[in-house]
């Protein structure tokens, strides 16, 4: 006996992601003409997947895989671009800080890690591993991304997303983390300052392609051993990393 499947809508939607898989970065008119889908129907089922991270849409209004789906293929991770190509430069930053070194992409409003690079002499650990994902609004690299955002955006993400605490350092006050989204676009750094963990300090910066996002990376350390002077050298490291990887993309 033949089987039928349960839910046409998911056949339909798992042939826009095959479809987006062989030609990234379609419009909808040609999505429509290539899966064999009215127009309307594409754009409820793309909008869907929009919604849980599976697309993106760009500023063209043209769509692509979205990153979400790098969770369900951790496997193959150090195939991804953005892995491969950031992964000797992100390697030299830790020889000049031999801290926790995160790769991230935004992914439904997320963070998504995608590397993450171990210590070599240092004794604590982050618990962090790659696949799990962290807010914006409270994370170094998520506040870094969402420094590029412009105006409308801010506003959609702050009237979408409860600032809840992770700790008493946690920023919950919109016009406070507001002025923080300012500093960071200015300096090209962002802070978490002990507000997704007690004791752990993160300094992180976002990663553009042609005006796009296309990630961030952060350096994680127990806070006791951040003097002034490391700090800074921190910075002047990750913004020179950051500049090396967006050449390089």
């Amino acid at each position: 006996m033949t089987q039928k499947p349960y839910g046409t809508v998911l056949l339909k939607a798992a042939t826009i992601l095959d479809y987006l898989a062989e030609a990234p970065s379609k419009p909808l008119q040609e999505i429509s003409e290539a899966t064999k889908l009215t127009p309307s129907t594409a754009l409820k089922i793309l909008e869907t997947l929009q919604m849980i991270g599976y697309v993106k849409r760009d500023k063209e209004k043209n769509y692509r895989l979205g990153s979400k789906l790098i969770k369900y293929a951790n496997q193959n991770i150090q195939e991804l671009d953005l892995v491969e190509i950031s992964l000797p430069y992100l390697e030299a930053l830790q020889k000049t800080a031999d801290e926790t070194i995160h790769l991230g992409v935004l992914t439904a409003n997320e963070i998504l890690y995608v590397n993450k690079l171990e210590p070599h002499n240092q004794t604590i650990r982050m618990s962090s591993k790659v696949g799990i994902t962290r807010p914006l609004y409270s994370s170094a690299m998520g506040k870094a991304v969402l420094a590029e955002f412009d105006a409308p955006q801010v506003e959609e993400y702050l009237a979408a997303t409860p600032l809840t605490a992770y700790t008493e350092n946690t920023i919950t006050n919109q016009l406070k983390l507001r002025k923080e989204l300012e500093q960071a676009k200015e300096n090209q750094v962002a802070f978490d300052d002990e507000e997704m963990e007690q004791e752990i300090y993160c300094i992180g910066a976002s990663l553009i392609k042609d005006q796009e996002i296309v990630g961030a990376f952060s350096i994680s350390l127990p806070k006791y051993r951040l003097t002034p002077e490391y700090k800074m050298t921190l910075i002047d490291a990750i913004i020179a990393t950051k500049q090396q990887i967006e050449q390089a993309l």
